[in-house]
């Protein structure tokens, strides 16, 4: 089989996919993925806006409930709410407005703001 260098790039970007939507992301990958999300203050809105009264979110203290699914290896996910692939664009899209993107999904709109939305993205792709 004879590969040309269109063919060969393309298929090094694909396994560069591949690899990189198997990894789990630490604070400075989130950063990078969610174009500048700050991973420490999307914890703490998710404080603010009660996620946890909802999902289980590790290392968020009080967030330990089971209506919605566990967050726990949100980044390794395939898609997100079993719905759109998971990105970051889809993740942050989906945090500010999830009846937007799913009509049928039982998350509400808490209306978050596209940067609180941004770094809240940036917290979930730290969870591994």
């Amino acid at each position: 089989m004879v590969l040309n260098c269109r063919s060969l790039s393309g298929l090094v970007l694909a396994a560069l996919a591949l690899v990189t939507s198997a990894c789990t992301h630490g604070e400075a990958d989130a950063m990078a993925l969610t174009h500048g999300g700050d991973a420490a203050r999307g914890k703490e809105l998710i404080r603010t806006y009660g996620c946890g009264s909802c999902h289980t979110i590790p290392r968020v203290p009080g967030a330990e409930s089971t209506v919605g699914p566990s967050l726990q290896g949100e980044a390794t996910r395939a898609y997100i709410a079993g719905v759109i692939p998971n990105q970051p664009e889809n993740m942050i899209r989906w945090i500010m407005n999830p009846p937007g993107v799913d009509d049928k999904t039982a998350m509400p709109n808490l209306h978050v703001t596209a940067t609180d939305a941004r770094d809240i993205a940036a917290y979930i792709y730290t969870l591994q």
